[in-house]
């Protein structure tokens, strides 16, 4: 008897992909199979959950301690780039760089593997990371559940993008790397369960703490973040011919940044 497996329950190995792939935590991958990729793609929001919860901690650590919402925001967009190694960032970078080349795909993708950052890569991560405090302090400055759940939310849809962007009918644009061991692993009617499961947790945290208004604001920033991140994708699969480990990163920082520009509104 065939097993018909399991889209929507977490495994061990799937966890571990997960954690030891997306995150500095010291978590050891015990299997690089298609199996354990796809069960890593769809365990990326917890990943993502844990991230975000830990930005916001420290956001609201230093908010207790006297400091001001533009210090606490600083230091939760901080946290989330210590708890990756700056992966994400490093991939929004180079994903800017051959974006910006205007060069054919095969140059592109070389100009993205260098170790430099170019001008394209510099000034997406300056305005980027400009907007992420600006939209975090302006969350914290309304009040410390607003900007605590800001952080929690844009790194779970962050890394629910990253399911997303890993489902069946996206390939990758190279033979080897990140991009090539989670490129079309997930079914896609996995991708949508996660996305409708992370969306309504989402949203029901923010109608616990912020009532009807935040379960608006969040469900509206969850799909301008997994709209944005789309087109991103859609454009780089278009431009380079499928996805790459830099293109995960930059789709991540891209739907972070969309959603905490939403939630700083109103």
């Amino acid at each position: 008897m065939v097993k018909t497996p399991s889209f929507g329950r977490p495994s061990a190995d799937g966890l571990r992909f997960s954690f030891g792939t997306l995150t500095v935590l010291p978590v050891r991958v015990t299997r690089w199979d298609r199996d354990a990729a796809r069960g890593g793609m769809l365990c990326a929001p917890l990943a993502g959950l844990v991230v975000g919860a830990g930005a916001a901690a420290a956001g609201l650590v230093l908010l207790s301690l006297g400091a001001g919402a533009p210090l606490a925001a600083v230091v939760s967009a901080a946290v989330p780039a210590l708890l990756t190694r700056g992966l994400h960032l490093d991939g929004l970078a180079d994903t800017a760089d051959g974006l910006g080349s205007g060069k054919p795909a095969e140059d592109a993708l070389r100009i993205m593997k260098r170790s430099d950052i170019g001008p394209f890569g510099v000034i997406t991560l300056v305005c980027v990371l400009l907007a992420q405090v600006a939209a975090l302090a302006q969350a914290y400055a309304a009040s410390w559940p607003r900007g605590a759940l800001a952080a929690v939310v844009a790194g779970t849809v962050a890394r629910l993008a990253l399911t997303l962007a890993a489902r069946s009918g996206v390939p990758a644009a190279r033979p080897e790397g990140l991009g090539a061991a989670v490129a079309g692993v997930v079914p896609v009617r996995g991708a949508i369960g996660s996305a409708v499961t992370v969306t309504a947790a989402l949203t029901a945290a923010s109608g616990a703490f912020l009532g009807a208004n935040g379960v608006l604001r969040t469900a509206l920033a969850v799909v301008v973040a997994l709209g944005a991140a789309e087109l991103l994708l859609r454009h780089c699969t278009r431009r380079f011919g499928g996805v790459t480990g830099d293109v995960f990163g930059g789709l991540a920082e891209t739907a972070a940044t969309a959603a905490l520009v939403v939630l700083s509104l109103g």
